[in-house]
């Protein structure tokens, strides 16, 4: 289990982070200092709708509010396993029972981990659909809802499940949460995905993933979203769609070899087949990617109205001209 002694003297000293100040009544808490943020009360750039496409959710008064009928919203941005602090607000005044009030959900991989967001305050429903509940898995410990009008919080340790090769699960995944700073999940195992009447067997999919809220027609309020990495990488890693990822399908040029083939890999990535190799490509920005077995950066970028690939190779690069 340790691979040092006790109080090893040459054991590197934790880095330093600057906590954030705790939400203090209608004052959103801020986020400590390594912390990625995805939602301030300013902007939506960190949001875009499942298709890709600009969220219609919209700002109100420095919250993020769920516009009813205009479909989940999602990170850019994906994340592992990491820290999630999220504030919410029910409708007021409290409109509706049982899972028809004030209800939305945070989702971890994509689509497929919901915690329930709920007005659970003396609102009777089913237990594992409640505030805080791993929906249809596990209800919360305690009900630590507030009343309609008050902010509340989650703060939400995620481990992404592991899949081998072949797709066979290698563990599961597992969920802390605190609901207004009161334990309500702790360190619970996930069958599977969560969902309405089944409970869905895992399926492969990649370690990083966005966060999504969702839109179940009640205008919900979100602020102060942010997430702390646990696995941090090199590179942050965004998730573009198979449809915008296509305009960089298609064969590249190169004068010393035979064309570079480019094409979907699912999940928010390309592949190349260059000189005999395959890279698969993950998205660090528009147009941007990287490969994370070797030392290759690819920018799509248009010169001269021609699309372009530009690759760097250690400390060299060079470009492809699509055909």
């Amino acid at each position: 289990m340790f691979d040092r002694p006790a109080h090893d003297r040459t054991q590197p000293a934790p880095p330093a982070v600057v906590p954030g100040e705790p939400s203090t009544g209608q004052k959103a808490s801020s986020a400590p200092s390594d912390a990625v943020v995805l939602f301030d009360g300013s902007d939506l750039s960190a949001w875009v709708g499942m298709d890709g496409n600009p969220t219609k959710w919209r700002i109100e008064a420095g919250a993020l509010e769920c516009v009813p009928e205009s479909g989940y919203i999602r990170s850019l941005q994906s994340f592992g396993d990491c820290q999630l602090h999220v504030e919410w607000a029910p409708p007021v005044p409290a409109e509706g029972e049982s899972q028809g009030r004030g209800n939305s959900g945070v989702f971890f991989g994509l689509d497929r981990y919901e915690i329930q967001v709920l007005d659970s305050y003396q609102n009777e429903t089913y237990a594992d659909g409640s505030a805080g509940s791993l929906y249809g898995q596990y209800a919360p410990m305690v009900n630590a809802s507030r009343r309609p009008g008050k902010w509340q919080s989650y703060d939400i340790i995620y481990t992404v499940p592991r899949f081998c090769g072949d797709g066979e699960l290698v563990s599961p995944a597992y969920m802390t949460i605190f609901h207004n700073g009161v334990l309500i999940q702790n360190h619970v195992e996930l069958s599977g995905p969560t969902a309405w009447i089944n409970r869905p067997d895992y399926s492969p999919h990649p370690l990083r993933m966005p966060i999504a809220l969702q839109d179940h027609g009640n205008p919900v309020c979100y602020r102060n979203i942010w997430v702390r990495e646990l696995d941090p990488e090199s590179n942050p890693e965004y998730y573009y769609t198979d449809e915008h990822l296509k305009q960089y399908t298609g064969s590249y040029h190169i004068s010393w070899g035979e064309p570079a083939q480019v094409t979907l890999a699912g999940h928010g990535r390309l592949a190349m087949d260059i000189a005999g190799t395959r890279l698969v490509l993950f998205c660090s920005d528009e147009g941007k990617l990287f490969a994370k077995t070797t030392d290759v950066l690819v920018h799509f970028v248009k010169e001269k109205g021609k699309p372009v690939a530009r690759i760097s190779v250690g400390d060299g690069w060079f470009s492809m001209q699509k055909l």
